[in-house]
């Protein structure tokens, strides 16, 4: 919707270019010195008319350079911005692939250390069931030679005291 001031603008442009197609015309009633005074209006409206359409082509001008210069900043700073993206995928992309090896190992360790530490488990489990048993027949086999000495101190006594007795019998048949 055009403003009040452009519709203005378009009816004086109008007025001027029917002014400007009438000059020509000359009618019965008018006078030389109205034709001169209508063909100097018709210039004038007609040079009006040229500087209205050079502001308005100097103004779009210099918005198309605004344009292109803000397009020209937009550009080199989408460039920026790009190249700053590059950097960053440049220092995270060498991390990431290291952290990633690293819990790559870490798991790897892990599912070998899971059997391992159950095979330790087991392992000391059958060490003190193992030892446990070596204790006990240890115990076992202290307990037989304290009995295998009792009985051996024993049978020596008896035997000597039988010794005694045969040697006081030989004595006595002597």
């Amino acid at each position: 919707m055009a403003t009040p001031k452009q519709s203005y603008e378009q009816h004086q442009q109008q007025t001027n270019v029917l002014r400007v197609r009438n000059s020509g015309m000359i009618s019965v009633n008018q006078s030389p010195m109205r034709d001169d005074k209508e063909e100097e209006m018709s210039r004038s409206a007609l040079a009006m008319f040229r500087a209205k359409e050079e502001e308005i082509e100097r103004k779009k001008m210099e918005v198309r350079d605004k344009v292109h210069a803000y397009l020209g900043r937009v550009e080199e700073e989408t460039k920026r911005l790009a190249e700053i993206r590059e950097e960053l995928e440049g220092l995270t992309d060498p991390l990431r692939k290291e952290v990633a090896m690293v819990r790559k190992k870490i798991d790897s360790v892990n599912k070998e250390l899971k059997p391992l530490g159950q095979t330790c488990q087991r392992k000391e489990r059958e060490y003190k069931e193992a030892l446990d048993a070596f204790n006990e027949k240890n115990k076992e086999k202290a307990q037989l030679v304290t009995k295998l000495m009792e009985l051996v101190t024993e049978s020596e006594k008896l035997r000597m005291k039988k010794l005694e007795e045969l040697s006081k019998n030989v004595d006595t048949l002597n």
